[in-house]
């Protein structure tokens, strides 16, 4: 008879984390910071440049009892690699982070394949798709695998939607054998970046194919067993707790981290106490911190237990409210739903203080007629009065409906919440969602830019409002009944990826677009054919233009096309006034050509000359 095979190190480590609790290694980042490497640095790519030290701060976990070695690969998916130039390099650096750990490792520690976020926000808040993110995290899960990682561990994931997609990545390259962690980083009150709750990631990790789930990083151990100590009341996979040793304080320019390895231990203490089956440390913890817990494991190992309860059924919650009909939300939403073809004006926020030249140009446009003054946020990244004060200032003194452009540059997710709902309660009720132009564009190119979301992440953000409820499906007490419009731009370089943009606003919640300026009425015709499928009202933008150079700027500068016979109109234009009468012309005749085919238009007021959009207005004719 042949001699039975051994074991393979992935079902030894899961009859391991049957018997008892494990020890995980600390900080990476930390360690490698403590030795001089810059912050700046891609700290994956150091398994390639320097692998004796990778190797060395291994080597000083195994020697302090820690019995799970993360391969140093955290951040080696291709996305985030590509922001250093080294997306071709994946391969091998998540095959080295394999082998210096196993070196270290020398049979002492099991090898655990590191996998972190992407980066960068996925849908419903981000332009990458669930598929691409799960073949993201595919593509890096397989180097792992192939490498020979004992288990993998996916950590520090904010945002629930993204680690789903992570463990479905990482079951499929890594089949039914290895073991799966998939660990959360959570807030003072145990939720997620978006406010997502305990009990709802709980629950949504305890369905998935995830064989230990628990928090890292975080603020510190305190907060991590509070949120252990709810998770275990939900769930019966086994829970593994890794936090950071504390909050970080800033001394002399470095991130000092204030819990001893003592305060350490004795919360690792409480986590076997809980039940806890895995146990290590993240942001700030060294191997002096991992002995520590190591001697408590061992101390308590002959009696540790979880503590068993009953899995608590799921408290009834309030669900997303019925979203109020478009009609019902505005005046320009009632005349969207009734099909009624409806006529902006862009008004710009004043420079300073004094809106009164932009009040009394909206009242001009009320006496002619003009239904909604469109107000830009913050327009080539200038800097001007708030868009929301200037949208208030015009609907309580000019007495005519404003449109407000709302901007992702300037706010985080956070801020946009709060002023989206600070709009609604002033009385503002239509909104243009924009991603926003970079600080590059204006008079302040060193500004920074936020950019948290995108368009497409506003417009879930918003309808999600609409519902009663906030990004991370936690109710708020009430709703706003906001009329979402989105931008588009028929004239884009990459058409494709546009129109892609645009289907997704729609499913995102947009109810009305509003096109960039159009010169070419062929290019408006294309793209209204290949939207077809998921068509909402659409307002073209129309641009009287002022000068000969005011068309150059257009074409050149803002990319936005330009057709040679109108070009050549404006430079025969014998003066200042002639230019301004052809600019006027060309832009009726564009209101004539598109009227037919769209639900409004938006007219811009160039350099302030309300009369010259009041003018091209005139030959909308009888509505």
């Amino acid at each position: 008879m042949a001699d039975q095979l051994p074991p393979s190190r992935a079902a030894e480590f899961r009859r391991s984390l049957e018997r008892r609790a494990l020890v995980a290694d600390g900080a990476m980042g930390t360690m490698l910071y403590s030795r001089g490497v810059f912050i700046n640095r891609c700290y994956d790519e150091l398994n390639l440049s320097q692998p004796s030290l990778i190797r060395e701060i291994h080597g000083e976990y195994v020697r302090a009892g820690a019995e799970i070695l993360e391969t140093n690969t955290f951040g080696a998916n291709r996305m985030r690699l590509a922001g250093y130039g080294l997306a071709d390099r994946l391969p091998a650096i998540n095959e080295a982070g394999v082998r210096l750990a196993r070196e270290a490792s020398q049979g002492a520690a099991f090898v655990a394949g590191a996998i972190g976020p992407l980066g960068v926000l996925i849908e419903p808040l981000g332009p990458t798709s669930f598929e691409e993110a799960r073949e993201i995290f595919r593509e890096q899960a397989e180097v792992l695998v192939r490498a020979g990682v004992d288990l993998l561990i996916l950590e520090t994931f904010s945002d629930i939607n993204e680690l789903r997609q992570a463990i479905l990545a990482a079951r499929e390259a890594a089949g039914s054998e290895l073991v799966i962690i998939a660990q959360v980083t959570i807030d003072d009150f145990g939720n997620l970046r978006d406010g997502t709750d305990t009990e709802t990631y709980t629950r949504i990790l305890d369905e998935s194919e995830a064989d230990v789930i628990g928090c890292n990083c975080s603020v510190g151990p305190k907060a991590t067993l509070e949120t252990i100590e709810k998770m275990l009341r939900l769930t019966r996979k086994p829970l593994s707790a890794m936090p950071n040793a504390g909050l970080p304080a800033r001394v002399e320019g470095r991130n000092i981290y204030l819990c001893s390895p003592e305060y350490m231990a004795q919360y690792a203490r409480r986590f076997l106490w809980a039940g806890v089956k895995v146990i290590g440390g993240c942001c700030g913890t060294t191997p002096e911190h991992i002995r520590q817990i190591r001697a408590e494991v061992r101390s308590l190992a002959p009696v540790h237990r979880r503590i068993e309860a009953t899995v608590a059924e799921p408290e009834v919650k309030a669900r997303a409210r019925e979203k109020l009909p478009l009609e019902k939300k505005s005046q320009l939403g009632e005349k969207l739903a009734a099909g009624r073809f409806v006529v902006f004006v862009e008004i710009l926020p004043p420079r300073g203080v004094d809106a009164s030249k932009e009040i009394e140009g909206a009242r001009l446009c009320a006496r002619h007629g003009i239904d909604c003054i469109n107000v830009p946020d913050g327009p080539r990244a200038s800097a001007r009065m708030s868009a929301q004060v200037t949208c208030h200032l015009i609907q309580q003194q000019a007495g005519i409906e404003a449109v407000l452009h709302f901007c992702c540059r300037d706010r985080n997710i956070l801020g946009i919440q709060s002023e989206l709902l600070g709009a609604y309660s002033l009385g503002i009720r239509n909104l243009i969602c924009i991603t926003g132009d970079p600080p590059r564009m204006g008079s302040y190119p060193e500004a920074t830019a936020v950019f948290d979301v995108d368009s497409i992440g506003l417009v879930n953000i918003v309808n999600n409002l609409n519902q009663g409820l906030d990004i991370g499906g936690n109710p708020i007490g009430s709703q706003t009944a906001l009329v979402i419009g989105v931008g588009a731009n028929p004239g884009a370089l990459n058409l494709e990826q546009e129109i892609r943009r645009f289907e997704w606003k729609v499913q995102a919640g947009a109810e009305y677009v509003v096109t960039q300026p159009v010169f070419d009425v062929r290019l408006l015709e294309d793209f209204l054919r290949r939207i077809e499928g998921y068509r909402i009202p659409v307002i073209a933008g129309i641009w009287p233009l002022t000068s000969y150079r005011n068309a150059e700027f257009m074409v050149n500068e803002l990319r936005v096309p330009v057709p040679a016979a109108f070009l050549e109109r404006m430079r025969r234009a014998e003066d200042a006034e002639a230019a301004r009468r052809e600019g006027v012309a060309i832009a009726q005749e564009m209101v004539r050509l598109v009227r037919p085919m769209v639900q409004g238009i938006q007219l811009s007021a160039p350099f302030g000359r309300y009369e010259m959009a009041v003018e091209v207005a005139e030959a909308v004719g009888p509505r």
